[in-house]
């Protein structure tokens, strides 16, 4: 049987504009993703996506609303990602794990080459995003 692996995305909102980022370590190293990470044992969904994004981004986020629940079959794992619409408290962000990233309209979510499980939500997030 395969690890489960339960994770948290932020979906970061400013203005009419989101957040993405692409990895800059490991496996899926170059691909695009919404910023978040792991869960920890005893930790809330909603902690563990704050705690991930100060580490990730130095960033500290309001959550606004849960989005969608996504289960994806990776080669060497099972992955369980719940994603979230999110606001930053101040502007600052500094990449501190990502190699890249960049503010994109919900009208370019198609163009980005997302890893599989975040390709999954795209249509619940634009549902999620109302201009």
């Amino acid at each position: 049987m395969k690890k489960v692996i339960n994770v948290v995305a932020a979906v970061i909102k400013k203005d009419k504009l989101i957040f993405v980022s692409q990895r800059g370590y490991g496996e899926f190293k170059d691909g695009w993703e919404f910023p978040g990470g792991k869960v920890n044992d005893g930790e809330t969904e909603e902690k563990a996506l704050k705690r991930e994004i100060k580490e990730e981004l130095d960033a500290d986020i309001e959550i606004d609303k849960f989005i969608c629940s996504v289960e994806y079959e990776y080669p060497n794992f099972f992955l369980n990602m719940k994603v979230y619409l999110t606001h930053l408290n101040k502007p600052h962000l500094e990449l501190l794990e990502h190699e890249a990233s960049k503010w994109i309209n919900k009208d370019e979510l198609d163009e980005i080459a997302f890893l599989p499980a975040d390709k999954l939500c795209l249509n619940k997030i634009k549902e999620a995003i109302k201009d």
